[in-house]
């Protein structure tokens, strides 16, 4: 091989079709999908609400008037109702594809996915009862 001369190996060009960045609009469930996966951020808004919560409370009576003052502004207010239906947007989804994620057998017999997602929504039901009647008393 000469000096000025590089050999270079030959890289063909591999055939990428164009994707738009809005392809999860095309189709319903891709947009369920990523729709679920986003309202994971207001999941946590409420697990860090929570512990604001649980700070304020620790910290005695002033900071927790402080936090119940703060948590009555209107924008947070507008952030915790648009966060619940994102939550239950979730939670709905979520305990939609409960059947297809776990298959439950009973004496052998595989039971209806129906019933699966029925029992997950009696259970939600449940725990929200529970959490409403020690919350309100």
């Amino acid at each position: 091989m000469s000096e000025g001369v590089r050999y270079q190996e030959y890289h063909p060009r591999w055939y990428r079709p164009r994707i738009s960045t809005f392809w999860w609009l095309h189709r319903r469930s891709y947009l369920v999908f990523v729709v679920r996966e986003l309202s994971s951020v207001f999941v946590a808004w409420f697990v860090a609400f929570l512990l604001l919560l649980a700070n304020a409370v620790a910290q005695g009576d002033a900071e927790y008037r402080r936090f119940l003052d703060w948590s009555a502004s209107p924008w947070v207010i507008v952030l915790n109702v648009v966060a619940l239906a994102f939550v239950v947007f979730h939670t709905i989804t979520w305990l939609n594809l409960a059947p297809r994620a776990m298959v439950v057998r009973l004496r052998g017999k595989q039971v209806p996915p129906v019933l699966v997602a029925a029992l997950n929504y009696v259970a939600w039901a449940v725990l929200s009862a529970l959490v409403v009647w020690l919350t309100l008393g």
